[in-house]
């Protein structure tokens, strides 16, 4: 574990695990969470022999709570920091729901050489609120009540979103687990409230389209379709359509946070696909 100073004297955490010379893949979280969220699978592509490297976006977990910088070009500068840092080379990225956002504008962004794969899990590209242009997504009026509720009770609301459609947990006859619930939480309370409240804007708002049109390298589109927080028909099918060389997976009921209620079923996948 470590840090990296930005440009801007921001300090990014990161974890790296792995042996150095070991194929990398570096995981990037979704909002509002931390580098914590990727504890499943850093385990097992660890035991598979991989160079596993996870770090807290600015103003989440142990990085720096900044006063600025929470949209999507200064995050993907962060990540160009670290990777320049660690100077990987062909890494492999993993970006799940705002993750998946981060990924794509680092990826269709690096230098030649930094990236070999990608795979993008309950992201929110191509864009998800609703416009002229964007139709399908979600009215500006949802990620409000997001930030409503966020200011006038953070600890609640980080509460109430795992409990109910993050982890599908408010579905009839869902296996619910309160660790699951009690890591969000935990994870969610130690960012900044600032950073979490301007990140609203960053995952709903970001235009990823040109983004994706650029990508080069191979990415895996992972999507539950029974995600209450990043509908399914708005974002993977059409991200799929966009990149060059894309694989899109679907997974029937699955929801948002299935990368921690499913991960006996994703991570194999995403491990048949880095193989590839």
């Amino acid at each position: 574990m470590g840090t990296v100073t930005t440009k801007d004297g921001t300090s990014i955490f990161y974890k790296d695990w792995g042996p150095r010379d070991g194929q990398p893949i570096v995981f990037h979280h979704g909002w509002p969470l931390s580098a914590d969220d990727w504890d499943n699978q850093m385990l097992f592509f660890l035991a598979h022999g991989y160079r596993v490297i996870a770090h807290d976006r600015r103003g989440h977990g142990r990085s720096t709570q900044t006063a600025t910088g929470h949209e999507m070009d200064t995050y993907a500068a962060d990540v160009a920091a670290l990777t320049d840092a660690l100077d990987l080379q062909g890494a492999f990225h993993i970006g799940h729901s705002t993750g998946g956002g981060e990924v794509t504008r680092y990826v269709a962004r690096a230098k030649p050489g930094r990236v070999g794969k990608a795979v993008l899990v309950s992201a929110v590209p191509p864009i998800m609120v609703k416009s002229a242009t964007n139709p399908g997504g979600l009215p500006i009026e949802a990620f409000d009540e997001l930030r409503t509720a966020l200011a006038a009770n953070r600890s609640q609301f980080y509460i109430d979103v795992p409990t109910g459609p993050f982890y599908g947990f408010n579905r009839p006859g869902a296996k619910v687990s309160q660790g699951l619930i009690d890591n969000w939480w935990r994870q969610g309370m130690m960012g900044a409230a600032n950073a979490h409240y301007e990140c609203i804007k960053a995952f709903s708002e970001t235009d990823f389209n040109e983004d994706l049109q650029k990508i080069d390298v191979p990415v895996l589109v992972a999507h539950g379709t029974d995600d209450q927080i990043v509908p399914y028909p708005d974002s993977a099918p059409l991200s799929a359509e966009l990149l060059k060389h894309s694989t899109l997976k679907s997974y029937e009921g699955l929801p948002h946070g299935m990368l921690s209620t499913h991960p006996d079923v994703l991570n194999p996948d995403i491990l048949a696909f880095l193989k590839a």
